[in-house]
């Protein structure tokens, strides 16, 4: 097991932080330039999705649908349709939380070629509550047929997955986070649909592995390595993509530690710890411990404030790791 190429500066104090969603609206500027078929929509939210960018350079090619998520997933099928490759970008809660019925019936059963930027995912939108913080949006698409689930762990790499989206075919979920986050990966870290990779690597046989998404592969980074401080190995495995899962890298992470945590800013039922679950019941039953929301509804806070309330803070994985070390 080896770490690639990680930002040197992961464990500074003041490592470098910048929006997940940033990654998204780079990427979509460079897949735009690259590919005079990506067009770009948004629901009046040109700004917080960062699809701001794309519109100002390429204004024939991007449409401003306002506050009509439903038909915006209408309208980028028929686009795509037409050999388009459309990118469209709302709050997870209205894209694909308000027009799922539209993403999965004129998009997917159609089998058509567009990409949904899905921001201001997860509880650490803050103060913007429950209403707000998307935190059922992975359970809702990795469940469509055909539809890919991208959950990039910083910019860089959300920079990286809406270019490899841009270059598949088929539909597909980025979901991406509001807050700065800080960068854990770098240029030269790569990148694949469907792989994922380790992030951190103990210098002991590992005891536990811990299965992390989006910006909490950070938490899971530290918590790892204050776990190696107290004698107890982790490896971090970053899962960026759910869907399609890496199968082989999961089960490999198991066969060597034998115990598993997964780290989630999303409900535990449905999410990505139950994608986790589901192929180790059936190929390598293992004791598993799942941090994520449980099973009630986001509330108005500071991020950081938020992430501790709901159990998602690095004590808690730490926590959850000595659980299931224990359950082995």
């Amino acid at each position: 097991m080896e770490t690639i190429n990680l930002n040197p500066k992961l464990f500074d104090k003041d490592v470098e932080q910048l929006p997940i969603r940033k990654g998204y609206g780079d990427g979509l500027f460079e897949a735009g330039k690259l590919d005079p078929r990506v067009v770009a929509l948004c629901a009046d939210l040109t700004g917080s999705t960062m699809t701001s960018t794309f519109s100002k350079v390429f204004p024939e090619r991007f449409v401003q649908v306002g506050i009509g998520e439903q038909s915006m997933a209408s309208v980028a099928s028929g686009m795509a349709a037409m050999g388009k490759i459309p990118f469209l970008a709302s709050y997870a809660m209205f894209s694909p939380g308000r027009n799922w019925e539209q993403i999965r019936t004129t998009i997917c059963y159609n089998d058509r070629n567009v990409k949904i930027g899905g921001a201001h995912a997860g509880i650490s939108v803050g103060p913007d509550g429950g209403t707000h913080q998307a935190i059922e949006d992975i359970a809702i698409t990795r469940v469509i047929p055909r539809m890919t689930v991208i959950t990039p762990c910083d910019a860089i790499e959300a920079k990286k997955a809406t270019l490899a989206a841009a270059k598949m075919v088929g539909p597909v979920y980025i979901r991406l986070a509001r807050e700065k986050t800080p960068v854990m990966t770098t240029e030269e870290t790569p990148f694949e649909i469907g792989k994922a990779q380790y992030f951190f690597v103990p210098s002991g046989a590992p005891q536990v592995g811990i299965i992390a998404i989006g910006a909490l592969v950070y938490n899971a980074i530290m918590a790892a390595k204050e776990l190696e401080a107290e004698g107890i190995m982790a490896t971090v495995l970053n899962l960026g993509t759910v869907k399609p899962l890496d199968e082989e890298k999961v089960i490999e992470l198991v066969k060597a530690a034998g115990a598993i945590v997964t780290v989630e800013e999303h409900q535990i039922i449905g999410g990505m710890g139950s994608a986790v679950a589901q192929v180790l019941s059936e190929k390598q039953p293992t004791p598993i411990e799942f941090i994520g929301v449980r099973d009630v509804f986001g509330q108005s806070g500071e991020p950081n404030e938020l992430i501790e309330h709901y159990g998602m803070g690095i004590s808690h994985i730490k926590e959850a790791a000595k659980k299931v070390i224990a359950r082995k």
